[in-house]
């Protein structure tokens, strides 16, 4: 009769998780190298493992921990007495700075006063000298104030445009910004002039025939004098008239389409009286002698427009 065969298991026992990684689980669990284990042990017997026992080694190790802590030490001494010598050069420096831009400052209200004088005497010498047309020579010149009817004509950005981006608009059009350039109050301020305007100032900025409105980056200059918006333009003249001419004119229509394409906000309104000052500043190109005894011979003929 034939024996049965028991059964037994042969399933293998379960794999590691970490199997693959024997490389890693073998550095692990030997972290010390044989040699360094060998050596640490053989001092262990020896019994010199752990603090100095001998009395040269103690007094080396003494001798470093005081080296360590004077080192230390001076370093902190130094930083210490130091710093009141920086703290010092720090506020003579600012001493300095200061002083410096006070004796600027000086120098700056100074240069205004001279320039400010020298206007005032120009002024009086073209009143003095200026013939019979001596109030239109002034008046054109920007060396007198003035006032009288006219209007008032502000321009100002788009309500929610970004200060701080944007390129200028295209030479050839329009473009996806709503500030003002300076190419804008050229055409605006050009187109007074031709609708009638006796003398036009922008922002408190007396315009001459020798003005010039130019960009700074984002700003705009009247005379190398930056102004920002609101640009409250004045112009003396005839107010109704003056209103409708600049309206009706290419450069009005100009104004209007930035309005309605770029919603830059501008108003005119007529005015009964307006004040406009005098240049700060009068700019002498040509000039020559004055003579008394010749009367025959009149003032020259320059040609020069003035706008």
């Amino acid at each position: 009769m034939s024996q049965q065969t028991p059964d037994r298991s042969t399933e293998a026992p379960p794999a590691r998780p970490d199997a693959s990684m024997s490389l890693l689980t073998n550095v692990m669990d030997h972290s010390l190298d044989d040699g360094y284990a060998e050596a640490s042990a053989r001092r262990k017997a020896d019994g010199r493992a752990g603090m100095p026992r001998t009395l040269k080694a103690k007094l080396g190790f003494a001798a470093c921990l005081v080296l360590a802590a004077l080192v230390v030490t001076l370093g902190a001494a130094q930083a210490r007495v130091s710093a009141p010598v920086l703290a010092k050069e720090r506020q003579e420096l600012i001493d300095r700075i200061d002083a410096e831009t006070a004796a600027a400052d000086t120098l700056e209200a100074q240069v205004e006063k001279v320039r400010d004088d020298v206007g005032r005497r120009q002024r009086k010498a073209l009143e003095k000298h200026g013939g019979d047309q001596t109030q239109l020579v002034a008046l054109l010149s920007g060396a007198t104030a003035v006032h009288g009817p006219g209007v008032k004509l502000v321009v100002d950005d788009a309500k929610d445009t970004d200060q701080g981006g944007g390129g200028p608009r295209e030479t050839s059009g329009f473009s996806d910004t709503g500030r003002v350039r300076d190419r804008d109050m050229q055409r605006v301020v050009n187109g007074l002039w031709q609708s009638g305007a006796e003398a036009i100032a922008i922002n408190g900025q007396r315009l001459t025939a020798l003005s010039a409105i130019r960009a700074a980056g984002d700003a705009i200059l009247v005379d190398n004098k930056p102004l920002v918006p609101p640009y409250s333009v004045l112009a003396v003249g005839d107010g109704k008239k003056l209103s409708a001419a600049f309206q009706n004119s290419a450069d009005g229509q100009y104004l209007q389409a930035l309005k309605d394409t770029f919603d830059i906000r501008t108003s005119i309104s007529v005015q009964e009286r307006v004040n406009l000052p005098a240049a700060p500043s009068l700019i002498v190109r040509t000039a020559e002698p004055y003579q008394a005894a010749d009367t025959g011979s009149g003032a020259a003929d320059t040609g020069k427009g003035t706008s």
